[in-house]
């Protein structure tokens, strides 16, 4: 069997992807403000908002869309330390913040991770499209939450199932 070295297999874009090597402490670029053992939150490095964070798991997942029901918790805990952060950073105003995925084919890293803005009444005007719930291009955490919890499990998974195979 040979290989097409042209197409980067999964570990080859684990090894490389930036997100990764920020979650393994292998950037040391990033400014990273809060981590855990299963994720770790870091300034964006081109914000459109005083306080523009990315919340990513350690795990490489490719997008919101390789998601499913079972990653409904993961998916609040990285939404709760994106909060989390916010308090720390001195905001109380919950209420004029923003946390979201953007959508394949909209993001520009092949990781998972949660944009978390505030204060929303700051975007700014050139970065404001990029962020707007609930578009083709971008969705809320709660919305994503209600998307998984309102979907049957992936086709391979309900297969297996269906079969008795676990």
């Amino acid at each position: 069997m040979s290989t097409n070295k042209e197409t980067p297999s999964e570990e080859d874009s684990v090894e490389s992807c930036i997100f990764c090597l920020i979650a393994r402490n292998e950037d040391k670029e990033a400014e990273v403000v809060a981590k855990n053992e299963e994720l770790v939150c870091f300034r964006d490095i081109d914000p459109a908002a005083p306080h523009h964070y990315l919340v990513v798991p350690k795990q490489h997942i490719h997008s919101c869309f390789s998601l499913h029901r079972g990653h409904i918790d993961l998916v609040k805990r990285m939404a709760k330390m994106g909060k989390d952060v916010l308090r720390e950073q001195g905001i109380t105003d919950m209420k004029d913040t923003r946390l979201g995925f953007h959508q394949p084919p909209y993001i520009s890293v092949n990781h998972l991770h949660l944009h978390v803005l505030a204060p929303i009444s700051q975007i700014s005007k050139y970065m404001a499209y990029k962020f707007i719930p609930e578009t083709v291009s971008f969705v809320t955490e709660e919305s994503l939450l209600q998307r998984l919890k309102n979907n049957a499990p992936p086709v391979k998974h309900y297969f297996r199932h269906c079969m008795g195979l676990f």
